[in-house]
């Protein structure tokens, strides 16, 4: 990174501190708002050279070199309008909003004010799924034919979203970011069962005008951590199991050949591949403060969050409608 740069932390909740603990440790955290005197109290011990402010309003005058807001989704829409009104760059935690009108609003907002938008898609920044990313661009098991991904644990269970929205944005980020264009039907489908009317579980299926199927399994009522996403391509398979301690990057050198019209196994090496040990919300963090001059951003910005959510309120109307 630059030199360091000057950024307030909207929200210190148990997001919200990973992003102080960790622009601290980049030397950029000068700020923090939060409306609870318990978390300022336990905060300001922690991090005695920092600010503290019970709201935005109050932050203007230090004119700040850019926001993450990391609050509750359903105050992401009021804090980001306030912030980019300001002229600042922001990086908004996913999901952007709970609705596709106020992620449109944004969106156009920023572009108008000439503000850079992010959104926390984490994972973007992850170096094995960067990895895989190049992968698939250098043809290394051929064209894609299927994608699947699973992000399975007991809890955590959140009071103002479904599984859905707290799970899968992560999901939809990643296979957006592997293929490149929206898909032509989405399905979905899922169980209400500890709170009615809010999924505990959901399995949506994408489909893409090339073919391609993609499917998200989500659920905060499952026995064991499991995440882990398989890319199946014409010549080799890809997984990654983010969940396991040594969090293994495997190449399949599998496929299936027709020799007169009949299906034929071809089972080749398993590989382990490489990929640098770095941490993603470190590398997030360093890209938002590097692009602070008002560079376009590539990964992860307001438009790519855009499509995000237009497939999770797509899905969720299905959801809605299985109830």
């Amino acid at each position: 990174m630059n030199s360091p740069k000057r950024i307030c932390v909207i929200g210190g909740g148990s997001w919200g501190k990973n992003h102080i603990r960790t622009l601290n440790e980049l030397g950029s955290l000068c700020a923090v708002v939060d409306n609870s005197k318990t978390v300022i109290s336990e905060l300001s011990n922690i991090y005695p050279d920092c600010k503290f402010f019970k709201n935005i309003n109050e932050t203007i005058q230090f004119d700040y070199d850019g926001y993450i807001v990391a609050t509750p989704p359903n105050t992401h829409y009021e804090i980001a309008k306030t912030i980019i009104n300001l002229k600042k760059p922001l990086l908004v935690e996913k999901p952007i909003t709970l609705n596709l009108k106020d992620a449109l609003e944004l969106n156009k907002l920023a572009k108008a004010n000439k503000v850079n938008l992010y959104v926390g898609h984490l994972l973007l920044f992850h170096p094995a799924y960067l990895k895989i990313k190049k992968m698939i661009e250098n043809n290394s098991i051929g064209e894609i034919e299927y994608i699947y991904s699973n992000r399975l644990n007991l809890g955590t269970i959140r009071k103002d979203e479904n599984v859905f929205w707290s799970f899968a944005p992560h999901d939809i980020a990643l296979i957006q970011f592997f293929l490149k264009s929206f898909p032509s039907s989405i399905t979905s489908n899922g169980s209400a069962i500890i709170r009615k009317n809010i999924h505990d579980s959901t399995i949506t299926c994408l489909k893409y005008d090339n073919g391609v199927m993609a499917h998200i399994f989500v659920s905060w009522l499952h026995p064991f951590k499991e995440q882990r996403l398989v890319v199946i391509g014409s010549n080799a398979m890809i997984t990654f199991e983010d969940s396991l301690d040594n969090k293994p990057l495997k190449l399949y050198t599998k496929k299936f050949d027709f020799e007169k019209g009949i299906p034929e196994k071809i089972d080749g090496p398993i590989t382990l591949i490489d990929y640098e040990n770095k941490m993603p919300l470190s590398e997030e963090l360093e890209y938002f403060c590097n692009h602070l001059n008002g560079n376009k951003i590539k990964l992860s910005n307001g438009e790519h969050a855009l499509r995000v959510t237009n497939i999770l309120v797509s899905a969720s109307k299905q959801l809605i409608n299985d109830e």
